[in-house]
């Protein structure tokens, strides 16, 4: 477990997790607002699940991570990428769509965003967003990150809006 809130468990992302990946991955919210990464079988999930979130953990000690209830039961993912496309290290989030307006983005993502202060000791968080994705622009505003620029992040994707987040002045002494 990488971080615990009063309702949920945030850990790494494993292979048994697969089932719960291609359902994430296959909502169309998340087709629409995030992007469709062809992940349709569990094998498809293990090889998501190895090439990206696990990568990153080997690399730089972070990554997408596991978003689930107290019991266990798994809601979404939520996280820090390194996209070699940003310069900054990127707040990332989707949950399923049963768990959505519960308040369980904003949990686990301000959780999330005090790990990379305290722990990660970043000074700055961007996020991206599909412009018409108003649920994620008004829970990054809540979160503290303010619009900064739309930007063409991929190249066979349209442009983004790109939010920051200054952390430094926020940082605890630890």
């Amino acid at each position: 477990m990488i971080l615990a809130t009063a309702r949920l468990a945030v850990r790494e992302i494993v292979h048994t997790d697969a089932p719960f990946i291609v359902h994430l991955l296959n909502d169309p919210a998340f087709i629409e607002y995030v992007g469709d990464k062809r992940v349709r079988t569990l094998d498809e999930a293990r090889e998501y699940i190895e090439a990206g979130p696990r990568a990153m953990y080997t690399e730089f000690g972070f990554g997408l991570w596991a978003v689930q209830l107290t019991d266990g039961t798994p809601i979404g993912i939520c996280g820090l990428l390194k996209r070699p496309v940003l310069d900054d290290v990127d707040l990332g989030f989707a949950l399923l769509p049963q768990f959505r307006r519960e308040g369980y983005a904003f949990e686990a993502a301000s959780a999330v965003v005090d790990y990379a202060r305290d722990i990660v000791r970043l000074d700055r968080v961007v996020a991206i967003t599909n412009p018409g994705n108003d649920a994620s622009v008004r829970l990054l505003e809540k979160l503290g990150f303010a619009f900064e620029q739309t930007t063409k992040v991929f190249p066979d994707a349209p442009p983004l809006k790109l939010f920051g987040a200054a952390l430094a002045e926020k940082r605890r002494s630890t």
